[in-house]
């Protein structure tokens, strides 16, 4: 059984299905899946094509709640409050911000780095 206060990687599906450039997707509102045009969550890789795709990684949230937000431009605009030891799916983690969602269906934001245990 996996640690839950692991960051092992996780095991994800292996797409089975033909991939195949159909047509226009309606690209979703930032902030919903985890989706950026240069990174995407791998679960979404038979939908959206981007630059790269990442297995997350699991992280959870410190002794103090965190807010996840749309922006690391605009701290104000919070999508979520997540509780101490909510685990998180961390797709681009730098020394200031861990991007990321709470599942390939999301929210999708960004969390302080200082936030994680």
């Amino acid at each position: 059984m996996n640690d839950p206060h692991t960051n092992a990687p996780q095991a994800h599906p292996v797409q089975q299905d033909d991939l195949g450039l159909t047509g226009p997707v309606v690209w979703p509102a930032k902030g919903t899946l985890p989706l950026r045009r240069d990174l995407a969550h791998i679960e979404l890789a038979p939908r959206f094509l981007v630059a790269h795709y990442a297995v997350p990684t699991a992280m959870h949230i410190g002794e103090a709640p965190a807010e996840l937000i749309r922006s690391t431009k605009g701290e104000a605009d919070v999508i979520a409050r997540l509780e101490p030891g909510c685990a998180f799916q961390a797709l681009d983690v730098t020394t200031t911000w861990v991007w990321g969602c709470l599942g390939p269906d999301g929210p999708s934001g960004y969390v302080k780095r200082t936030a994680f245990a």
